[in-house]
């Protein structure tokens, strides 16, 4: 589970990024993009969460009376080690569903935009999501009323994460299916 970081902690990476807070927080913004495209294209599972985790341990190892002099290098390291462990243990690599070419489906006959083209586009999104994002979205969604609020609740303590997090997670999960539906359907419709 996440250990938080204090305001104090926080406060020194960002000194560390730059003394200027307007100018760290530009730092900060660009050094975590970065961060996360470290982490896509390694092909980690939630790579925002791998970046804020790389920060959050720099932050708690960060000491005043030790300055860093490439604090960019530093985070990489760090980031290295992040995706070491995000990735120890699996199968295989998951890729982004952003860089996926999306598979060939054959058109129903009627209304290519209809709710079984819709489902067809749904079902093919499922199948080329990673492993882990595919289960959280699923089992996440399963369900409804009270037995779905705790199911949720279980799920977030098996993954170790508080539900905010989890919500956030699913989010993510489904905001990447939901365009990947809709180019799937666009792809389909009449020009």
């Amino acid at each position: 589970m996440r250990r938080e970081v204090t305001a104090e902690a926080f406060s020194r990476l960002l000194d560390a990024l730059d003394r200027d807070r307007d100018r760290a927080a530009d730092k900060y913004e660009e050094l975590r993009r970065l961060l996360i495209k470290f982490f896509e294209w390694r092909g980690a599972p939630f790579p925002d969460e791998h970046a804020d985790e790389t920060f959050d341990r720099v932050s708690r190892k960060l000491d005043p009376s030790v300055p860093i002099a490439n604090i960019g290098g530093y985070c990489y390291e760090v980031a290295r080690l992040v995706c070491l462990e995000a990735l120890k243990g699996r199968d295989s690599r998951s890729v982004s569903i952003d860089t996926m070419a999306m598979p060939a489906i054959a058109a129903p006959a009627v209304e290519p935009t209809g709710p079984a083209a819709r489902l067809a586009c749904l079902e093919s999104c499922l199948d080329v999501l990673p492993r882990e994002s595919r289960g959280l979205i699923l089992e996440y969604y399963r369900d409804d009323g009270r037995v779905r609020i705790d199911r949720r609740k279980a799920l977030a303590a098996r993954l170790g994460v508080p539900r905010e997090t989890l919500a956030n997670r699913a989010q993510r999960v489904r905001d990447r299916l939901e365009r990947c539906v809709s180019e799937c359907v666009g792809k389909r419709s009449p020009i």
